[in-house]
């Protein structure tokens, strides 16, 4: 079974019952247990041992090839999967959907025969084992994630699925632990949460920046973006909004053109529009000492 579909099996299961068991006794399946030797020598899996500190339950993975641990789990499974199989032999389904609902028909026929040393009902049994359960942890329901590793930026920003975010700029270069959620992003630095951020969902290449993240000299320049930078250019002329495009697209990550676009139309202050618009029509006039230089040779 795949990691997820195991994690949603234990969420579907808690959330029938309206409640959670104390303990949980898993097969040695490698979405439950990674590794296990002597009891003391015991790894269980990640994202697994998440869910059970989620819902306040512990994790006690039977011994290996001890079918006895887990007795009633294993003859019942067998039980019922004989019985209905059994039963359905000779029916034909042509969806997924009427196979599901037949087999559902029969499970509830079986939970209503009695149990040959219990004397009860499996589903008189069933009622009597969620009274057992803790309600009070399925207030939150638990999220699954997947965990990466990702090294900061010299943007300070990492990726994830082809979105951006950003932690404390102090950390580019670091390697980060990334925990991903539906809808949260979590980054971690030697087990210590750094930055957290709602996922964002959509075309690639969106960015999610934290003010707080941002080098002081970056974050003056907060309130600009590329398309008011690029109105800006096209009212001084078409050409000046090509080399502005130019720049802005010049770097993976845009806020870091930022600068170079503002020292380039602050020019028009010190030298006029007309003559900007003239320079910037010379070929490939991206970087700004360029544009500098061609404006010299009109003076």
């Amino acid at each position: 079974m795949k990691q997820r579909s195991w994690i949603k099996a234990h969420i579907h299961m808690y959330e029938y019952f309206g409640g959670v068991a104390k303990i949980l006794v898993p097969d040695n399946c490698k979405t439950a247990v990674i590794h296990n030797g002597k009891r003391k020598d015991q790894q269980i899996n990640q994202i697994y041992q998440e869910l059970a500190e989620h819902y306040g339950t512990a994790i006690i993975p039977a011994r290996v090839r001890s079918p006895k641990d887990k007795p009633n789990a294993e003859g019942t499974v067998g039980n019922i999967s004989t019985w209905i199989t059994a039963a359905l032999r000779n029916e034909q389904f042509f969806s997924l959907a009427e196979l599901n609902r037949a087999i559902r028909k029969k499970l509830l026929t079986f939970n209503q025969k009695l149990f040959q040393k219990r004397k009860v009902a499996g589903w008189s049994y069933s009622l009597k084992m969620k009274s057992l359960c803790y309600p009070h942890y399925l207030a939150t329901r638990f999220e699954l994630s997947d965990w990466k590793t990702a090294t900061v930026q010299f943007n300070y920003h990492i990726s994830v699925d082809k979105m951006l975010y950003s932690v404390p700029y102090e950390y580019i270069k670091k390697k980060v632990d990334v925990k991903i959620t539906d809808n949260t992003v979590e980054i971690f630095y030697n087990h210590n949460r750094i930055a957290s951020h709602r996922r964002l969902k959509g075309r690639p290449g969106q960015y999610s920046t934290v003010t707080a993240h941002m080098p002081e000299d970056h974050q003056k320049y907060l309130e600009w973006n590329g398309d008011r930078f690029r109105k800006w250019a096209e009212q001084i002329g078409i050409n000046t909004y090509h080399a502005v495009n130019a720049i802005l697209t010049s770097k993976r990550v845009e806020q870091q053109t930022y600068r170079s676009c503002m020292g380039l139309l602050k020019l028009a202050e010190k030298y006029s529009d007309t003559l900007l618009e003239a320079a910037c029509k010379k070929p490939y006039p991206i970087l700004r000492h360029r544009v500098i230089r061609a404006l010299k040779t009109f003076l």
